[in-house]
């Protein structure tokens, strides 16, 4: 079985397309044992209760230094034996040290296809604001593994998203979340559940 923690900051969304994979089957052998969001109001807390999600609010706040916060993360994660973390729209940056803890078993979902739009404040609505300040005509979204740069660990999978001329940031925020996001989400969760995904220089390879 494997064991998944995962990390929110607001509605879950993303949380939720996980959810569902799972509940369907199309994610096999799979178990959510952990939400941890670092605000108490999070809607994703609310949203985990029917599903007898065990949920939890770590904050930074509530630590000395961003070090102690990060060591408490871990160790939550670690007592819980989690086999992969998620991040659905967790709006810490997390440290050095607990990325390190857990090398190619971090997830992120990004609303564009990485290398475009992505790094330091590249991030939500701001993302679709300015890719269509730049007038693209395609954007997207990636799942990648998490290391220590920003959006820079290794692409697992992408999906495109036609920009129409009369998007709004918000229309094509939301079409790319049901059109990618909520697709290649659960599609990257399911493959790495098969033991179908392997790592080498920096690169995924997807096993057959």
């Amino acid at each position: 079985m494997l064991r998944v923690g995962v990390l929110v900051s607001g509605g879950g969304t993303n949380l939720q397309a996980i959810i569902n994979g799972i509940e369907e089957g199309y994610i096999p052998h799979t178990q959510i044992v952990s939400v941890v969001s670092n605000k108490p109001s999070a809607y994703a807390l609310e949203r985990i209760k029917k599903y007898n999600i065990p949920g939890k609010c770590i904050r930074p706040r509530d630590y000395a230094s961003r070090e102690a916060f990060s060591q408490a993360l871990k160790e939550h994660f670690e007592a819980l034996e989690v086999d992969l973390i998620l991040l659905a729209g967790y709006l810490v940056v997390l440290s050095e040290s607990f990325v390190k803890a857990f090398p190619n078993r971090i997830m992120n979902v990004h609303p564009s296809l990485i290398p475009a739009f992505c790094g330091g404040g590249f991030y939500g609505l701001k993302v679709h604001e300015y890719a269509l300040e730049r007038g693209v005509k395609v954007t997207g979204a990636t799942v990648h593994f998490v290391d220590e740069g920003t959006d820079t660990g290794p692409i697992i999978l992408q999906k495109p998203v036609k920009v129409d001329e009369s998007d709004t940031p918000e229309s094509l925020q939301r079409r790319v979340m049901e059109e990618a996001e909520w697709t290649i989400y659960p599609e990257a969760v399911k493959l790495y559940a098969e033991n179908r995904i392997q790592v080498e220089a920096g690169r995924v390879r997807i096993k057959v």
